[in-house]
C-alpha cells in the first residue's frame, strides 16, 4: 500500500540513498535532489551513487534524480528533508517558494545551527508549516544494513496519526518494519542525542 502524493527526497548521503532505496520499492514515481551535477549525471549514466552506498542499483525508471532543487520541491507533496543538519538552512533558504502547503518530514540528526532548533521547529517556525504537517523519520537502523536488505526497523512520528499511518505505508517492504509515533520533539531529540 502506498500514497498517491508525490515524495521528493532532499539529500545524497548515504540516509537519503537508503531512504531512496526504501521509497522506490512502494511509488510509482519518485523526485531525488542532490546539490552536485556530476553526480547527478553518474547517477542517470550507471545507477549508483558513486559517493554513497555504491553497490545499491538505483532504479532510474522510478526515481528521477536532478539538481534543480526548485522543481522537485514544486513538484512534491511530501518533502523528506535527509541532507546533513548544518546544510538544511543553505538548502532551503535558497528556495524562493512558499513551503507551507508542503507535508515535510525529517530524517535529520541534529540542530540547525542557525537557529539553534531541531528541525520541525525549524520547519515550522521559518517556513509556517503547521505543526500537523511535519513528522519525522528515523531508526534504530543503519543506511548500510538498509542497502543490504537486512531486517530494519523505522520509526515515522508525527503529532498527525493519519499522515503518520500514510508515510508509513510508503515505508514497509520485506525488510523494513515501521513503528508510529506521535512524539516528533523526543523521537528528534533521541536521535540527535544517539549521534553524540
Amino acid at each position: 500500500m502506498s500514497t498517491d502524493k508525490k515524495i521528493a527526497v532532499l539529500g545524497g548521503g548515504s540516509w537519503a540513498t537508503a531512504l531512496v532505496k526504501i521509497l522506490s520499492n512502494n511509488t510509482s514515481e519518485l523526485l531525488w535532489w542532490m546539490r552536485n551535477e556530476e553526480t547527478v549525471n553518474y547517477i542517470k549514466e550507471t545507477k549508483r551513487n558513486p559517493n554513497y552506498l555504491s553497490s545499491i542499483p538505483i532504479n532510474t525508471k522510478i526515481v528521477n534524480v536532478s539538481s534543480d532543487l526548485k522543481t522537485a520541491c514544486e513538484k512534491a507533496d511530501i518533502v523528506v528533508l535527509a541532507v546533513p543538519s548544518a546544510f538544511v538552512h543553505e538548502t532551503l533558504s535558497s528556495l524562493k517558494i512558499n513551503l507551507s502547503s508542503k507535508i515535510f518530514f525529517s530524517a535529520v540528526k541534529g540542530i540547525i545551527p542557525e537557529r539553534n532548533q531541531i528541525v520541525g521547529e525549524y520547519i515550522q517556525n521559518e517556513y509556517h508549516v503547521p505543526l500537523k504537517q511535519i513528522g519525522v523519520i528515523t531508526g534504530p537502523c543503519h543506511a548500510e544494513e538498509v542497502a543490504l536488505e537486512k531486517l530494519s526497523f523505522l520509526t515515522i512520528g508525527s503529532s498527525n496519526l493519519s499522515l503518520c499511518k500514510l508515510i508509513s505505508a510508503n515505508f514497509k517492504c520485506k525488510y523494513i518494519n515501521v513503528k508510529a509515533s506521535d512524539d516528533v520533539i523526543g523521537i528528534e531529540y533521541a536521535s540527535m542525542l544517539k549521534n553524540i
